[in-house]
Order: structure tokens, then sequence, then C-alpha cells
């Protein structure tokens, strides 16, 4: 974890740092080089003649006052990617509220490196950044010390959620999964683990999951994560599609499709993330998490498609597309929590479901489908907040025809190939009862951080849904 000090005069930090300002900044040094800097029409960069900082950027103002495309971020990127110095000292003097928690999200996820899996030789004379000096007015001092503690600690539920995700998938089993969140959850005495195996899926009757999971070797699990900060307090249930490698099964993949399917069991690993951020930071606040694992494969027992299965909460569905296995269960993790949970204050759902939601709204918005007013509203709000936004998709009787089968209650996918999203997250809230407020996030495009033909986890929408359950807690 990056440590981190608030400072309100540069002659406080440590010489050999690595300084990265906006052009404007009233606690910069009034000298020749400085004043150079500052009139650049663009980002002014350098690491000659700058004692005693190793490495001096300035960025022009604009940056830190606009959030909407992370254009702070985009500029940061390749100048942490070859950091000069284990110290970072960040100006934060001016800068837009919601820039301010991309940035040092951003900065603490530096973290994490792909290395840390300990999969290829690592350059071990590479810089890490250990250490922020926060660069700050002394009236910002108390509202500053909150917030990086906060986003410190998304950052860490972030970065657990990201090196779960970017392990290869015969690594990842559902199984590991479990061991892993038990080890992750240890530390935290307010959380505990609850595991299902296939014997107690079977007999709470959780037939999709089973159905799923049954064509791999490494059979399925149902992990519920409990999080206990109050004893008082109505139940917050937060659901994630942990399908830790995705064949397609019978309705097999292509090459191309199948291979970042790893990432399928992003939106499981964002709820543990969650959790783990939560308990960070001792949140007054009853949670309970559930990972639906599965590994969707082939095999002489894979399910067919035609074949139906039943959930626990009784509904059969037809199976038409073995591809279409996230919302599988999805349903039966979305039915078990509200039977486990009646009186719970909501119940939200990550997975990345569709690729339908990609060609929609693209890699910067989840999307966000619910029919409880409220809850679009409070999600949406909090996405802006934050940076980590969503858009809302229509979710109605309108869809009604896109999930009928003629054998059982609901087919797991629309026969006319339309409105593919909705189409799912119609199927899904079949599976939490009215009174339960209920929303579905596909994070397909968000779920993933994509650059130069690259995709790693992103550990999103982690930030989202902790500044909405502040607020909701507020």
């Amino acid at each position: 974890m990056i440590a981190w000090h608030c400072i309100t005069s540069l002659s406080q930090a440590e010489p050999g740092g690595q300084l990265i300002a906006r052009a404007s900044c009233p606690l910069l040094p009034d000298n020749v080089l400085m004043n150079e800097m500052r009139h650049q029409p663009e980002i002014a960069d350098t690491r000659f003649g700058c004692a005693p900082f190793a490495r001096v950027t300035l960025l022009p103002d604009a940056l830190w006052q606009e959030s909407l495309t992370e254009c702070l971020v985009t500029a940061l990127r390749p100048l942490l990617a070859r950091a000069v110095s284990s110290r970072l000292i960040v100006d934060m003097t001016n800068i837009n509220d919601t820039t301010l928690m991309q940035l040092l999200r951003f900065v603490f996820n530096q973290a994490h490196r792909l290395d840390d899996l300990g999969l290829r030789k690592s350059d071990s004379a590479a810089v890490r950044i250990t250490h922020i000096d926060a660069l700050c007015l002394p009236e910002q001092q108390a509202k500053l010390d909150a917030l990086l503690r906060q986003q410190q600690a998304i950052a860490a539920g972030m970065i657990a959620a990201r090196r779960m995700a970017d392990l290869p998938a015969d690594r990842c089993t559902p199984q590991f999964v479990v061991d892993e969140a038990r080890r992750l959850c240890a530390p935290f005495p307010a959380l505990r683990c609850e595991v299902l195996d296939e014997t107690p899926i079977a007999a709470q009757g959780l037939g999709l999951l089973q159905a799923v999971g049954k064509g791999a070797s490494c059979p399925p699990r149902l992990l519920a994560i409990h999080y206990d900060g109050m004893t008082d307090a109505p139940v917050r249930c937060y659901v994630g599609k942990g399908i830790t490698f995705d064949t397609g099964g019978l309705w097999l993949k292509d090459g191309a499709g199948m291979y970042t399917m790893k990432y399928d069991m992003c939106g499981a690993a964002n709820v543990l993330g969650l959790l783990l951020a939560v308990a960070e930071l001792a949140l007054p606040v009853r949670i309970m998490g559930v990972l639906a694992l599965a590994e969707n494969a082939i095999g002489p027992d894979a399910m067919q498609p035609g074949s139906v299965a039943r959930a626990c909460n009784g509904l059969t569905v037809e199976i038409n597309n073995t591809d279409a296995e996230g919302r599988l269960v999805l349903a039966d993790a979305i039915a078990w929590a509200a039977q486990r949970q009646p009186q719970a204050r909501y119940i939200i759902d990550m997975a990345t479901l569709t690729g339908a939601v990609v060609k929609a709204l693209g890699y910067e918005l989840s999307g966000l489908m619910t029919q409880n007013d409220a809850l679009r509203e409070a999600l949406t709000d909090a996405g802006k907040r934050c940076g980590d936004e969503v858009w809302s998709l229509p979710l109605d009787t309108r869809l009604k025809k896109q999930t009928n089968s003629a054998i059982a209650d609901l087919c797991n996918t629309p026969t006319n190939n339309a409105a593919i999203s909705a189409s799912a997250a119609w199927l899904l809230h079949h599976f939490c009862p009215p009174a339960i407020p209920w929303a579905h996030l596909d994070i397909s495009g968000t779920a993933l951080w994509r650059e130069n033909g690259r995709s790693v986890a992103s550990g999103r929408p982690i930030p989202l849904l902790v500044e909405h359950l502040l607020a909701d807690l507020a």
C-alpha cells in the first residue's frame, strides 16, 4: 500500500521526489526554470536542473478541472509508467473534486503491477512509487486527509479485485477465489465467509448455478461474504458474476472472443474488493456480498442448448444459448440473496454480461438497469461525483417477449437478437422480489482498462459503489 501525508510547503517534501503540479500552483518556487515552464502551452517536463526534485512536470490548469474524459490521468499515465522516484509530490491546491478522486485512485493503484503476479521475470530495478506528498493549502488539509484515506481504501479494494481477475484461469478457479477471499478477509474481524460447495448448492436448489458449472472439472461455488459493521441495520446486498473462465460452453466462442474470458469473473472480484474497502474504512453498515462462481466449460456433462434448469426461487429457465451463462448464475445468486435477506435495503448486481452494452455505451460508462427510480438516481449521481459513471437503459414490460419460452417460465436469450443487454436485465428482475429495490450493472465495457491492444482489470465499479454507499449512509 502506498503511504501518504499532506504538506503545505514544498520545503516539507523529502529531496529527490517527482513533482507534478498545475502551471499556476502558488506554492511553486519562484525561479527561472519554474517561470519558464509555467509559460509552456502544453505539458512542461524536465529531469535536468530541477534540484531538489528528481523530475518536475507542470500540466495546464484546464486538465485539473476536467473530469469527464479523465484527461489528467491520461496525461500522467506514461509519466508514472516511467517513474524516476519512489516519492511523488502532487499539487492538490486547486483541483475539481471529481478529478481529485480520479487522480488519487489512479496514483494509489500504482501499487499493482502485473509483475506482482510472479508469472514472468520482472525488472527489479524499476522504480516503484511508495509515498505520496499531497501539496495543499493549510485550509484544505483536514478535508484532504479524509479524502486521501477514503480513496486509499477504495484503491486497496480495487487492487485486490484486479489482482484476482488478472490471474490466469487455470489458477483462478472457483475454489481458489474462495480460498483467496478467506485469506484477504481474515485480518478484518467484521468480515466472515460462508461457502456453499456442490452438496449445499444442490440441496438449496441452485439449479442454474449447477447447470453452468457441471461441465467443468472445477466445481461451482457460492461464496457469501458478510460484513457486520454494526449490529442492527438493514442489510445491503451485492451480487457478482464469477465465471472464472467462459468458453461459451457448447455454444463455443471463437479464439479471439475467448482470449480475455478469464475476466468474466470481474463482477465477483469487484464484490470482494468492495467488501474489503468497506472493512478498511470501518463503515457502520451491514453488507452481504454474494459471489456466484463457476467455470463454463465443455465436457460430457456440459449444459446443452434447449435444456431447462430450475432456480432456487422455483422459476425454470430454458437455456437456448450456453454462452449466456452469466445471467443464469446471477439469477440464482440474486434469488438466494433475497431469500437470505428478505428485508434487504437493496440488491445491486454487477457482471461482465453483454458485449452489446459496449456497442451501446463504449468503454467509459457502465450500463445501469433498474425499475427503481430512487436507486437509479442515487447510483447515477454517485457516479458523476466520483468519476465512475453509469448510464441508464430502459427496463420495462416491453421486454417481456424477449424472455418468453414455450417450455419453461423464461428463456435465457432473446431469439430475435435484439435489446441484448436490457433483455438480460429483464430476465434477472424476475429473481428479485418487488419489495426489494434492485439494480443491475453491466460492466462489460468498464471492468477492463484497454490500451494498445492490451486488457487488464480496472477495478470498476468499486469507486461508484463506495460513493453510493457513503451517500446512502449520510
